[in-house]
């Protein structure tokens, strides 16, 4: 498939294929290229782009990136400093999900008092008596 048609599978900019591919995330076992010197990107590249979102999306940088895949595409032995990286990911996932929840608990009890406002004024009024949170 070729970059226009890669970049709107995965709902990332041909801009931003072509900058992964130059930082190293992406290589000849994503693309080959035609006799026109065209990428001609296969379904490995879709799983890649899609991982490299994931792991965005908890936070990781292109830098970490780049090291979790060459250890990973060398298939180079566990070191402690791996180990380490991923427990420390690890528990800030977890912060950001403890977070998350919290945020979560406010909403729905903004949603619960705006819904009594309208239906139970006076169950509104107590409820701001103690608030469960500041």
């Amino acid at each position: 498939m070729k970059i226009k048609e890669l970049a709107e599978m995965t709902r990332l900019t041909t801009y931003t294929i072509r900058y992964y591919e130059k930082e190293g995330l992406l290589d000849s076992r994503h693309f080959q290229r035609d006799e026109n010197n065209y990428r001609n990107y296969n379904e490995k590249a879709i799983e890649r782009l899609k991982l490299i979102k994931k792991f965005q999306s908890v936070g990781c940088s292109l830098n970490e990136l780049k090291e979790i895949f060459q250890e990973r595409d060398a298939h180079s032995s566990t070191s402690l400093e791996a180990i380490e990286w991923i427990r420390q990911k690890i528990r800030e996932i977890e912060r950001k999900k403890n977070e998350y929840d919290q945020i979560i608990g406010k909403l729905n009890w903004m949603l619960e008092y705006k819904l009594a406002l309208v239906n139970d004024p006076q169950r509104a009024t107590a409820m701001l008596i103690d608030p469960p949170f500041d």
